[in-house]
């Protein structure tokens, strides 16, 4: 697989992401863990069915311990923390909270060894801070309720988990992408735990609902996690990185024109400082290589 090949299929994981917001308001009121329950539960079952027909592909399963913890630590801790915020804070602010992601991804990658965090780094943040503080603030300066602080809370920590999880994975570049399905169904089962536990189960109310939830587990949370990891792996990391920055205000778009959001002068303000913020800080992956 040519590098150009991979780098297109990562790009295809940013779009699935974007419609992660619009599909899970989508699905009701289902409680956050069961939902990241059934839909890790989908991915999974949708990612070994494949290996009926590649049975080589279960050998993938056994990686070390490390592995294992950032994989499904980064995948149930973000979904977990991001269904919440999305089940307890306008869907709108939230989406925009969570996608500090890539600028995140940006500042911890400058902290590894031999990188450094320069200017622009700086800059990038703190116009991604900007942005943020004007969510917080609420549109019209009449704040939020005190009821969605811990959903816009939630997302604000589920962007550094995932940012946390895919600067690890970097590190891990000898796990092949279908240990993915093994994370996926881990993830589940933890989820479906706490969920007997903490949660009263809600099953979906319409058809519309049911037909959401098994697109997230299809896409978003299913499919996406590989061409992710395809692209990581052996393609172009700086486009991709650049690329997930229009994330945020693909995921907003969607929300508006399905009618869960309103567009509003202080969404766009904050979706361009956070989106430009993270473009200047990532402004080295559009150079090209020598």
């Amino acid at each position: 697989m040519s590098p150009r090949t991979a780098t297109l299929i990562g790009l295809t994981a940013i779009l699935m992401w974007s419609l992660l917001a619009v599909l899970t308001v989508a699905t009701g009121r289902i409680p956050a863990f069961q939902l990241a329950a059934m839909t890790f539960a989908i991915g999974a079952l949708v990612a070994f069915a494949s290996f009926l027909f590649r049975p080589a592909a279960f050998a993938a399963l056994k990686q070390p311990l490390e592995a294992w913890v950032v994989g499904v630590g980064g995948l149930f801790g973000y979904h977990a923390l991001y269904f919440l915020a999305l089940r307890f804070a306008p869907p709108a602010e939230a989406g925009l909270l969570n996608y500090l992601w890539p600028l995140l991804i940006v500042l911890f990658s400058s902290l590894l060894p031999g990188e450094r965090l320069l200017a622009h780094h700086i800059i990038g943040a703190l116009l991604g801070l900007v942005g943020t503080v004007l969510l917080l603030m609420g549109g019209g300066g009449s704040g939020f309720e005190a009821g969605q602080l811990p959903g816009l809370m939630a997302a604000f920590v589920a962007a550094f988990v995932w940012a946390s999880y895919s600067v690890m994975s970097r590190r891990l570049k000898a796990v092949p992408t279908d240990a993915v399905a093994g994370f996926c169904l881990a993830t589940a089962v933890l989820a479906a735990i706490v969920h007997v536990f903490v949660e009263k189960t809600v099953w979906p109310e319409t058809l519309a609902q049911w037909l959401a939830i098994i697109a997230l587990g299809v896409g978003p949370v299913g499919a996406a996690f590989f061409t992710w990891d395809i692209g990581m792996k052996r393609g172009d990391i700086r486009v991709l990185g650049a690329a997930s920055y229009a994330t945020p205000l693909l995921s907003t778009a969607f929300l508006i024109l399905a009618g869960f959001a309103q567009a509003t002068a202080t969404i766009a303000i904050a979706a361009i400082l956070i989106a430009g913020g993270g473009l200047i800080a990532a402004k080295d992956m559009f150079r090209l290589r020598a």
